[in-house]
């Protein structure tokens, strides 16, 4: 009678091999990356809105006139922190498509990965370094070389998790193209902080061609897309490439994650509402010696006194709570975001990050009442751009492909006209505002407030005033002449929505 037979140690039960055991042990030191990617979202997003900060502390003197040397440096202010915005936003996209090729982590990259973070927290102080001495090369050389460290550190997790492919995503760790896609992966990682080298050197002799290099790494995706297609046009199309490389690509037609993309918007929004209050926990809480001589100890009176400030905080705070209702009701409807997409709705967080120095303008109306009109017209300059690039976001979403939205939001869905009305509703207030001033310069700061108001109202009786439109609209054909043919209905039913 033969013994029964024992399984070879040295073989895995499971993958009946010998580096069976190797895979389990590298599994068990492997963890999944969803909460360090959430913490890498919320950091990216703090660090790209408090950019804002510098802008918004710029000291303006109640003597001082809103004169053309301020408007100039206030531009000049604003253009440095958009760049820079959207400069830490490009770095948040190479996070995002990085971690789309590496699917898991272990100590060591979650360790590279704070330490990428930690460089990218530098940058504030950088930025305000550059908007307070923008002709002096030391701001700019220091804010290329954190970019510079960033791609370094992301590299060098690019060149770690190809060495060890359990931690790639499962189509790339089996894919025969490994090599090609990590050069692949590489070149697109390095080749914004290759521009900043660039630009750090040109900051020592010439610095306007520092920033436009720097405005470079902002766009290039686009223009490498745009090089593409003329390429094309001139030599014909090429063999596609290997589909392992395909995954890591800054086509603009690729979708994001989506997860991500609400995950990063909602910190810029959070943080944006908060910011907000800062200013009046900063400025409006009274001295006790100030409350006893001034206003004979009432600290109610004492309180008063700054409500102006409180009113703007409300209708700011506002403000912000309603953009971001209106993305989450996009991003409700969105299936999947594309890379245009991403451009928009990172133009239009750059905006809603600029929303605190909207609500310094405001504030300021009743300490400084003859630049009401200037400060008046800047807020609604933020507030419209802010809205109209979400605007463009769902335009483009709609012409895209039906597989980017849901099919009540397409044309012709029931939620169709709904969108339109709650995406509009802020540009069209914003812009309607900004024309009243042109001719009613007098009541500019009235007719801002009083936008600020009936907006919100508006959006409660939004749907209600969307349907007695559509229903007007289907009525007055009706009462204009006789009914269309059927070949014209058919013709334009797929642009009429649905009742709602």
């Amino acid at each position: 009678m033969s013994r029964p037979r024992t399984p070879d140690p040295a073989l895995d039960v499971k993958g009946d091999s010998p580096t069976g055991t190797r895979n389990e042990d590298d599994a068990d030191r492997t963890q999944h990356s969803h909460r360090m990617l959430n913490f890498s979202d919320a950091l990216l997003s703090i660090i790209a809105t408090v950019m804002i900060l510098p802008v918004t502390h710029t000291e303006i003197s109640p003597e001082q006139q809103f004169d053309k040397n301020i408007q100039k440096l206030l531009a000049t202010r604003i253009a440095v922190y958009l760049m820079t915005f959207l400069i830490v936003t490009v770095a948040w996209a190479a996070h995002t498509r990085l971690f789309q090729v590496v699917g898991k982590i272990d100590d060591t990259l979650a360790l590279l990965n704070l330490a990428c973070m930690m460089t990218i927290t530098f940058l504030p102080f950088t930025f305000s370094l550059m908007v307070t001495f923008p002709e002096v090369p030391l701001g700019i050389l220091l804010f290329c070389v954190c970019v510079i460290t960033i791609g370094a550190v992301q590299a060098l997790i690019v060149v770690y998790a190809f060495h060890f492919p359990h931690l790639l995503s499962p189509q790339i760790a089996r894919s025969a193209h490994r090599a090609l896609c990590r050069r692949r992966v590489l070149y697109i990682v390095l080749r914004g902080p290759a521009l900043c080298f660039a630009a750090a050197g040109f900051s020592l002799f010439f610095y306007p061609a520092s920033y436009l290099l720097m405005a470079m790494v902002i766009f290039l995706p686009y223009v490498n897309k745009a090089a593409s297609w003329c390429r094309r046009r001139l030599v014909g199309p090429q063999e596609p490439p290997a589909h392992s490389v395909e995954v890591f690509t800054f086509d603009l037609q690729e979708p994001l994650s989506k997860e991500r993309v609400e995950a990063f918007s909602d910190g810029v929004y959070a943080i944006v509402a908060t910011l907000l209050i800062l200013d009046i926990c900063e400025h409006n809480v009274p001295d006790s010696q100030e409350v006893a001589e001034r206003f004979h100890g009432s600290l109610v009176l004492a309180l008063s006194a700054s409500g102006p400030r409180f009113l703007a905080y409300f209708g700011s705070f506002a403000t912000v709570g309603l953009l971001w209702f209106a993305h989450h009701s996009l991003f409700l409807h969105v299936r999947k975001a594309t890379q245009s997409m991403g451009l928009l709705n990172t133009l239009s967080l750059a905006f809603v990050g600029g929303l605190p120095l909207a609500y310094q303008q405001t504030s300021a109306l009743a300490r400084q009442p003859r630049d009401e009109l200037e400060s008046v017209r800047v807020s609604c300059a933020i507030i419209f751009f802010a809205s109209v690039f979400q605007l463009a976001m769902w335009t483009a979403a709609l012409l895209h492909g039906p597989d980017t939205l849901q099919p009540s939001a397409r044309f012709g869905g029931a939620e169709h006209a709904f969108m339109l009305a709650k995406l509009a509703l802020y540009p069209c207030a914003s812009l309607l505002a900004f024309a009243c001033t042109c001719f009613l310069s007098r009541f500019s700061a009235a007719i801002f407030h009083l936008t600020q108001v009936a907006v919100p109202f508006t959006f409660l009786l939004l749907r209600l005033l969307v349907r007695l439109a559509l229903r007007l609209l289907r009525v007055l054909p009706g009462l204009a002449g006789p009914a269309p043919d059927a070949q014209d209905a058919a013709a334009r039913a797929p642009l009429l929505p649905a009742p709602c």
